[in-house]
């Protein structure tokens, strides 16, 4: 007898031996690759809430008012494969009922662009590309991928600086399970503007280079764990004005306890959230667990028909018998 293996033998366990080495390929080399911050990024949040603004028309702060604040986010292609980072260009706008529909954003309440440049990886803040302002921190428009149980520095463009943002447990948005995240801001000089001097309490001066202050009442941030992403989120500002030197707010440019995501951005983030962190667990955790199992099962299968090969009887051979002629 004579062991022979079959061609169905060495096919499952020539694959299951490339699924087995497919796994941790998957897991530690796919994976890690798969996480990065995209650089064809489109999208627009809308924030609404009602509160405080000054309207310049009256000169005075007018109450009760629907506040929308709408912030597109779209990424420079040409700049982020020139310089391998992801660059996102940022335009934020803030209204009120009476300037929407707005023609164009600089028709706006107020209208503030600018750049983030961030390694694609680590959504660490590299600077260069024409960013503007300097930012700096752990995060701005997202959390970095992975987000940990712990404090994170959260840059505030209006502040001009970042702000600790502290972990304070899960919380669901739309069924969508994220990591939520809470501070504030205290009253914060940033910046000056020329204003007459009446609506700083000093009529007696025809133009008065007042000095501008934040503060926020409260910043809240509910983030998809695995991507990062920003699925609620909620501000409480506070701009104002005072007299050069003084210590005390002489007119409230904008204030509101709450402006946060509308329902649509919500619905929105959750939907891109739980797309980007459903290819991350099938690339890193899915794929990888079904690739060894089958990887396993296949091999071993395929091992014990080769150990075993296909038996068969070898040809017995005669020697061939001389023809002894018929007589008739």
């Amino acid at each position: 007898m004579r062991r022979t293996a079959s061609p169905i033998s060495l096919i499952l366990l020539g694959l299951g031996s490339f699924l087995l080495v497919l796994a941790p390929l998957l897991a530690w080399y796919v994976e890690p690759r798969a996480a990065v911050n995209p650089i064809d990024i489109d999208t627009t949040a809308v924030y609404r809430g009602t509160g405080s603004v000054f309207d310049t028309e009256r000169v005075e702060t007018v109450p009760d008012q629907r506040i929308t604040v709408t912030q597109r986010v779209r990424g420079n292609v040409a700049d982020s494969e020139r310089s391998g980072n992801a660059v996102w260009d940022v335009t934020t706008t803030v209204d009120t009922d009476k300037s929407l529909p707005a023609a164009d954003p600089h028709d706006a309440l107020d209208f503030v662009p600018h750049r983030w440049v961030m390694d694609r990886k680590t959504t660490k803040p590299v600077h260069c590309c024409r960013e503007t302002p300097y930012i700096e921190g752990e995060a701005y428009l997202k959390f970095p991928f992975d987000v940990q149980k712990r404090s994170y520095r959260w840059w505030d463009n209006t502040l001009g600086s970042t702000v600790t943002l502290n972990y304070r447990g899960t919380e669901k948005v739309h069924g969508h399970t994220g990591y939520r995240f809470t501070g504030t801001v205290p009253p914060s000089k940033v910046g000056s503007r020329l204003v007459p001097g009446g609506i700083v309490d000093q009529p007696q001066r025809p133009q008065v280079l007042a000095e501008e202050w934040y503060s926020n009442h409260g910043v809240e941030l509910v983030v998809d764990q695995a991507t990062g992403r920003v699925i609620y989120a909620q501000t409480g500002p506070k701009r104002t004005l005072r007299a050069p030197g003084a210590d005390k707010d002489a007119v409230v440019l904008l204030e509101s306890r709450k402006i946060a995501f509308t329902t649509a951005t919500q619905k929105e983030a959750v939907r891109q959230a739980e797309r980007d962190s459903g290819q991350l667990r099938a690339v890193g955790t899915t794929l990888p667990i079904g690739a060894a199992v089958a990887g396993f099962v296949l091999a071993a299968v395929g091992g014990v028909l080769v150990a075993r090969g296909s038996r068969r009887p070898e040809s017995a051979e005669t020697p061939d018998t001389p023809r002894v002629p018929v007589t008739m």
